[in-house]
């Protein structure tokens, strides 16, 4: 019975020094991959969400088998040298065999749509964090989507993001689209983590659409400017009418009797008067005439007595 314990303890002991010796040999766990938007690792490799469409399953029969794990498409000591040691190609798959078949030039790959000019929302699952930056390139206007990926198809990044937040087990990244894109594209993202030796490449499909133009507004009505005010000429100064013309418009408040009768009244006075003064005229002419015969036939009859 001891024996058997004793060979069971060594069996155990060795069993743990195998198992110990191995371990830098086993492959290291995942670390990453966009989910948002969709990259054909995370709907076509091993764990992805879309493994059953017709180009996931072009691509398993492309790659000769499965394909390796989504989240660990990785390439070590690149340091930034990515268009050194990536060929032309063999962008999608990081130039490693057993994601070659992502490589493939097709217009049906899994994608999002999105808007030009508008704000890209990404997230790249962190299965094993890392801190480092992530480079985010986008094909140009020429992108030919029925031919494979190439370094010229990129250009400059559109931009460089380090170490965003770990939120909900996804870094949290938003890119401004630029105006000019339309049609089939590629965002593709380049991880180079500065806590390990590993830069992780990924191809995300994107169906950009043309941003709404918004419709102008219906034409109000232009208001006619004012007629400037043009100040005349002074009219001469003319002499206003003796008596100006009764008006008999029906609108026309009744004139006040009073100012009508009195000039009447006074012109009936006046006649009145003028004809006492010719009565006492004419009385006074006859008592001078008078007077004046009385005295020339008292002279005549004094001449007569002498």
């Amino acid at each position: 019975m001891r024996s058997v314990r004793r060979t069971a303890a060594l069996a155990v002991v060795g069993g743990i020094a195998a198992a110990t010796s191995l371990l830098p040999a086993l492959p290291a766990l995942a670390h990453g991959a966009p989910t948002t938007p969709i990259s054909r690792t995370a709907a076509c490799a091993s764990g992805g969400d879309r493994t059953d469409s017709a180009p996931c399953r072009a691509a398993r029969d492309a790659n000769g088998g499965p394909i390796g794990r989504f989240d660990n498409l990785r390439v070590a000591n690149v340091g930034g040298r990515d268009a050194q040691v990536i060929p032309d190609g063999k962008l999608c798959s990081g130039g490693l065999p057993d994601f070659r078949g992502l490589d493939q030039p097709r217009g049906d790959w899994p994608a999002t749509t999105v808007t030009a000019g508008g704000t890209l929302k990404i997230a790249y699952a962190g299965t094993i964090p890392h801190q480092g930056s992530f480079r985010l390139y986008l094909t140009g206007r020429g992108y030919d989507p029925a031919a494979k990926l190439t370094w010229a198809d990129l250009g400059k990044p559109l931009a460089e993001i380090k170490d965003p937040p770990l939120r909900e087990g996804a870094y949290r990244m938003s890119l401004k689209l630029p105006q000019d894109r339309s049609g089939r594209h590629i965002l593709y993202t380049v991880w180079e983590t500065s806590s390990t030796p590993d830069t992780y490449y990924s191809c995300s499909d994107l169906v950009i659409k043309a941003a709404a133009t918004a419709r102008p507004p219906s034409a109000a009505p232009v208001a006619k400017p004012a007629a400037k005010a043009t100040r005349s000429p002074e009219p001469e100064a003319v002499a206003p009418p003796a008596e100006p013309p009764a008006t008999t418009s029906a609108a026309a408040a009744p004139a006040d009797p009073a100012p009508s009768l009195r000039p009447a009244a006074a012109a009936a006075d006046d006649h009145v008067q003028l004809g006492h003064q010719i009565l006492i005229g004419a009385t006074v002419v006859i008592l001078g005439v008078t007077a004046a015969a009385g005295l020339l036939r008292l002279r005549r009859a004094r001449t007569t007595k002498d």
